[in-house]
């Protein structure tokens, strides 16, 4: 899966985005009533200039004030409903998890979380603001995970004919990059609304005919979860494309703008700008067999690594791996049959166990090593490069599957998360 669901706003915060923020006096006042919680401008302002400064680094036009403002605002309160939403339903974020998600961030940028915090502080950015709102980003992802994510299913029926399907329209292994305008109806529309909001759309898609960027209009109009990123929904599977456009997309050329197209969540415009196709995968496998020594109460980590000392002694002095393996290895499976592992892809085992199996050449034995299962020595056999298409194809096809589930879902629950809620604004028509 592509990917996870909701980003960390981790990019604005450039050092750049600080100076900037700390340069601002912002006079504070409430701009939005969510439910029982209020957004002041403080909060609206330094996002606005978070997201400025983004596009400004891109060399891309920015978006109209007012519409800016109002997008920005928008998406402050569905997530203002999202973290009201996990308070209620008890999700946290503790400490130990926080602290490593900010150490993960500062690495990014060669710091320790200590330095980094004194390079904030030090050019008037408040840590402790930055670190509440990773914080709630962590929060907001676990609650889709609980609230969408893992409610997802897939079916083997469901991936057979998801693959015919994409052989039948000569999709395989295509990519898309996709920039993307939703405007949204209401959950049980009237039909005035409808026909309001495909005018809406139309007059939308008339501009962007006449040469307005779509980025700059996807910011100021879409509804869509990427509209502050110009509705980049960036390179995408073909079976990840929503379904509301996953055939059409194959028959445009590249620029090409198409739309409107109604579904449940409203009216879709979309914009090609690229189009790729896929290669094979060729995956080297490693035939390869090994002796297991588990320890316990009576065989310690010394003992277990000493007798397989001295079976790989033996081994070396001619005896047979095969018939050690089975006459000494815990692996009661792979022990029957000498301790074959058989042939194995990557991914196939433990991490700890690939990595002492890639470092050997054909027929060598390693030294004894220790993973989660046991105490090991491994001997690979053979080596060959192998053609896994087909089953990196159906791999692919349940993970691009899982994710236009994810996305077709997460949309329709923030949808009915924002509709159901109790919102006044105090600064926007």
């Amino acid at each position: 899966m592509k990917k996870i669901i909701l980003f960390l706003l981790i990019s604005h915060f450039s050092l750049f985005s600080m100076s900037t923020l700390a340069e601002t006096e912002i006079l504070d006042y409430i701009v939005a009533v969510v439910n029982d919680d209020v957004i002041v401008n403080s909060a609206l302002q330094n996002e606005i200039q978070l997201i400025t400064n983004e596009w400004r680094k891109k060399n891309r036009r920015l978006p109209q004030g007012k519409n800016l403002e109002k997008q920005v605002l928008e998406r402050l309160i569905v997530n203002t409903l999202q973290l009201q939403l996990a308070e209620r339903t008890g999700i946290k974020v503790d400490a130990s998890l926080l602290n490593e998600q900010l150490r993960q961030i500062a690495a990014q940028s060669g710091d320790t979380l200590q330095s980094f915090r004194r390079k904030m502080e030090a050019q008037g950015y408040s840590y402790k603001q930055f670190r509440k709102q990773i914080k709630d980003q962590l929060i907001i992802r676990r609650l889709q995970k609980r609230q969408v994510v893992n409610r997802i299913t897939i079916t083997a029926r469901e991936i057979d004919n998801f693959m015919a399907n994409q052989v039948q329209q000569g999709t395989v292994n295509q990519e898309y990059h996709i920039l993307h305008i939703l405007l949204t109806t209401p959950s049980t529309p009237s039909p005035a609304k409808i026909k309001a909001k495909q005018q809406e759309a139309k007059n939308v898609l008339k501009k962007l005919q006449q040469g307005a960027d779509f980025r700059t209009v996807a910011a100021e109009v879409s509804d869509g979860r990427k509209a502050l990123e110009g509705g980049d929904l960036g390179w995408l599977k073909a079976g990840e494309l929503p379904t509301i456009f996953s055939r059409i997309v194959n028959q445009m050329a590249d620029g090409e703008i198409r739309g409107p197209f109604r579904d449940a969540s409203g009216f879709h415009i979309i914009k090609l700008l690229e189009k790729k196709g896929g290669q094979q995968s060729i995956i080297i496998q490693t035939n390869a067999r090994h002796i297991l020594i588990k320890t316990n109460a009576l065989m310690s980590d010394l003992d277990a690594k000493k007798r397989l000392e001295r079976l790989k002694y033996r081994i070396e002095q001619g005896d047979d791996f095969a018939e050690l393996a089975k006459a000494y290895s815990e692996d009661m499976v792979s022990a029957a049959n000498g301790g074959s592992l058989d042939w194995v892809s990557p991914g196939d085992l433990v991490p700890e166990f690939e990595e002492v199996m890639e470092k050997l050449s054909e027929n060598q034995v390693s030294s004894p090593f220790k993973s989660r299962y046991g105490w090991h020595i491994i001997q690979v056999l053979k080596r060959r490069k192998h053609n896994n298409t087909a089953k990196a194809l159906r791999n692919k096809a349940t993970q691009q599957i899982h994710q236009r589930k994810v996305e077709e879902e997460l949309r329709s629950w923030l949808r009915k998360l924002r509709d159901e809620a109790y919102v006044e604004y105090r600064i926007l028509n």
